[in-house]
């Protein structure tokens, strides 16, 4: 089963190094299917917990992934390898389209609000063993989660979407623990799953959400937890429709004890209404980064949930790092209260660019997808070809791989960068890379 290498140790963490010897050597490849814990067990002349427990703490460092009865086997790549190392460098003279990076055009200038930032530090100077929240922060995001049908719950502030996405899911799952999210989705989602130890079960998506009945499946067969982007899915555009959340409610309530967490890092680029979908189960959260609308280095996001899940984040968050700098806080606060930020004037111009270019896309017989954001997902039969096939024409895409675990092969175009001078030509040229394309789900 193992070829020539051979795994050695009597206990659970020799054989943990022993395995991972063997895969940081490369003798141990990826996707390398380990003996059964029995088995092992036998040939080392250990008891079989010894062994399942060196099993478990190699899939928790995110060396090797376990399914089920079909056994454990090396991970594709080690869990810290991110997916944007899956991308396409531009170089000199070409158009980088791929990096979902917001219109800097469109981010409010940031100097007035570190000053009153600083202003309200100097009169009152952040120091241990105060609030971890700034009250007004927690009084305008409550007031906004309340406007949009958000469930009551408490606030909490953390150092972005992913931040507030890890400690949710640390504070209610264990390593083995599957969770179900969305595919195509979030590189960085996909990266961070297994690197906890979770097992990632792909749920299909099209332009109003996840499909109900993959969500169904994904429970009943025990996914303990699912995350959902609300709006501007990455990378496929796609926003939860009214009638889509109706149904999603619905499986939800068939499945109390699933944890639910919707991210909704659209909110203040889009104009389409948020659809929130907690309410049919015990635990859940919803957060919101401020990266898109205000600034990526901003750094902070909010979030909301039960009161169990939202505690149990805090007291995780007190023992790291604490608290999200107030000094960020108060800024983020004079944005918001100025009114830095008009979200239908950014909804307007990222939707103008984006629809302009599903439909130059259409026009060349090209499906494209994009209800809401600033990203297009683009299907083709022949992902790396068609990335390459684009730079050469001038236009550096993001690739599909990023974003895929079982979708079909894809690839997303951020129109951020994009002119009205950009549609035609970008269109042409992936048009002419691809090909036309018969209109498909992701999967």
């Amino acid at each position: 089963m193992l070829g020539e290498y051979r795994i050695v140790g009597r206990r659970a963490s020799d054989i943990a190094a022993s395995v991972e010897l063997g895969v940081g050597s490369g003798e141990l490849a990826p996707g390398q299917l380990l003996p059964p814990m029995r088995e092992l067990a036998a040939d080392l002349g250990v008891n079989p917990n010894t062994v399942a427990a060196a099993y478990r703490i190699l899939r928790e460092r995110g060396v090797i992934a376990t399914d089920g009865r079909r056994g454990s086997r090396v991970r594709p790549r080690p869990a810290s390898t991110p997916r944007e190392s899956i991308r396409v460098d531009a170089p000199h003279g070409v158009r980088d389209v791929s990096t979902g990076n917001p219109d800097p055009a469109l981010l409010p200038a940031l100097g007035d609000a570190l000053a009153a930032a600083a202003r309200r530090n100097a009169e009152r100077p952040g120091l241990y063993g105060q609030e971890a929240v700034v009250p007004d922060l927690a009084r305008m995001a409550r007031a906004a989660f309340d406007a949009d049908g958000v469930p009551d719950g408490p606030v909490c502030v953390t150092s972005g979407s992913l931040d507030a996405i890890e400690r949710v899911l640390a504070a209610h799952l264990k390593p083995g623990d599957a969770v179900a999210i969305e595919d195509p989705g979030w590189g960085s989602l996909l990266d961070l799953v297994p690197a906890l130890g979770l097992r990632a079960v792909p749920v299909t998506v099209d332009d109003e959400g996840p499909l109900p009945g993959d969500v169904d499946r994904a429970l009943r067969r025990g996914a303990r937890a699912l995350v959902v982007t609300d709006r501007a899915q990455n990378p496929t555009g796609g926003a939860v429709s009214a009638s889509r959340a109706r149904e999603l409610r619905t499986v939800l309530a068939a499945h109390p004890h699933v944890l639910l967490i919707e991210d909704d890092h659209g909110h203040a680029i889009v104009d389409l209404p948020l659809r929130p979908l907690a309410g049919g189960t015990r635990h859940w959260a919803l957060v919101r980064s401020t990266a898109k609308a205000y600034g990526p280095d901003l750094r902070l996001a909010v979030l909301t949930g039960d009161a169990v899940t939202l505690d149990r984040v805090r007291g995780r968050q007190r023992l790291g790092p604490g608290w999200v700098s107030r000094l960020l806080q108060y800024a983020v606060v004079d944005l918001w209260a100025s009114g830095a930020v008009d979200p239908a004037a950014v909804a307007r111009s990222y939707g103008e660019r984006r629809n302009a270019l599903v439909a130059a896309l259409g026009e060349r017989g090209v499906a494209a997808h994009g209800r809401s954001g600033m990203n297009v997902w683009v299907p083709v039969p022949d992902e790396t070809g068609v990335v390459a096939r684009l730079l050469h024409a001038g236009w550096a895409v993001a690739p599909g791989a990023r974003f895929r675990m079982s979708a079909s092969p894809g690839v997303r175009l951020t129109v951020s960068p994009m002119t009205p001078a950009d549609i035609g030509p970008v269109a042409e040229a992936l048009a002419s890379a691809a090909g036309p394309a018969p209109e498909r789900r992701y999967d």
